[in-house]
């Protein structure tokens, strides 16, 4: 599909992953690009995915709209984070079918792989458990859109493809402390530490799970080769293929940013899932992604623009 010719809707278009995926479709040469602001357009409604579709009839819709948030948002809100994901993806998908939408792409999550799959995940393994427990209902949710997407292809022939991020991170990330992921929370607790003077600093668990994490700008463009070159039903993974314990990215950061305290582990907070690795050879052979971005030289470019953001 060469979508310099097709008009695209990118939901979560102004947030973290959206600001990189337009990015990047302006560079294939895309005009043509519309984001939904949920001050106008609240995906949650039927009524205004409706409007939406009608307002901007897209050829394409790529769907990175999500509630989303770290180990406690999912602790203290797994009602919320389930109906408002699922009914985002549903309706979407069903009305883009109706309105003749040419493709639409489906952002998941690594957090619906199950709790224990074997490492690296694989895209085989993913109905093979439940997932961690902590994230679940927004995993099964995002991964609902797997279901609907593979339901549609065969019943409606609607092109509708699947992917699955590994952890993101990079510059305009979250960094709100509430909410943010692992990565922006570490970033602004070395600094305001540094800063204040701070002996230390405490974080979750005990260190010792390891996480997977994708530069941001590599995710988007892997999402925009997946949109112009994939067509199939099976879900495919985004990943770097590199895996780091939790203790290890704390020392990294903490160096990084020039922070001399310590890091003490609070183990009577939850870990989360014990590993994380995806197999990423499925992208590389369906639509030859591979991840360009080294860990150090990500988290460089991610702290630079947190103290430029927030200096």
């Amino acid at each position: 599909m060469e979508l310099a010719d097709k008009s695209v809707v990118v939901t979560g278009g102004a947030g973290f992953l959206g600001k990189h995926v337009v990015e990047t479709l302006r560079r294939r040469g895309c005009e043509r690009i519309s984001v939904p602001r949920s001050k106008e357009y609240d995906l949650r409604k039927e009524r205004d995915i409706l409007r939406m579709l009608d307002d901007l009839r897209p050829d394409v819709v790529i769907h990175l709209a999500a509630v989303v948030g770290g180990i406690g948002a999912n602790e203290k809100n797994p009602g919320s984070f389930f109906y408002d994901n699922l009914v985002m993806g549903a309706h979407l998908i069903e009305h883009s079918r109706h309105k003749g939408v040419e493709k639409f792409v489906a952002i998941g999550t690594i957090c619906s792989y199950p709790k224990f799959a074997p490492v690296p995940f694989s895209e085989a393994d993913l109905w093979n458990g439940y997932p961690e427990e902590t994230n679940a209902p927004y995993g099964l949710a995002k991964k609902m859109m797997l279901v609907q997407s593979q339901a549609y292809r065969k019943q409606y022939g609607f092109n509708s493809i699947y992917l699955l991020p590994v952890n993101l991170y990079g510059p305009c990330d979250n960094f709100d402390l509430e909410t943010s992921h692992v990565i922006p929370a570490i970033i602004r607790k070395c600094e305001e530490a540094k800063s204040r003077g701070d002996a230390s600093i405490m974080l979750w668990g005990d260190g010792t799970p390891t996480r997977e994490f994708l530069y941001v700008e590599d995710a988007a463009e892997g999402i925009v080769r997946a949109a112009e070159s994939y067509d199939g039903p099976d879900p495919v993974n985004l990943g770097s293929g590199h895996e780091i314990a939790i203790r290890e990215l704390a020392e990294t950061i903490r160096e990084l940013v020039g922070y001399d305290g310590r890091i003490v582990w609070d183990a009577g907070r939850p870990n989360g899932q014990p590993r994380r690795r995806l197999d990423v050879r499925l992208a590389k052979e369906r639509f030859g992604f591979e991840a360009k971005t080294d860990m150090r030289t990500g988290l460089e470019q991610t702290i630079k623009w947190y103290k430029e953001a927030y200096s």
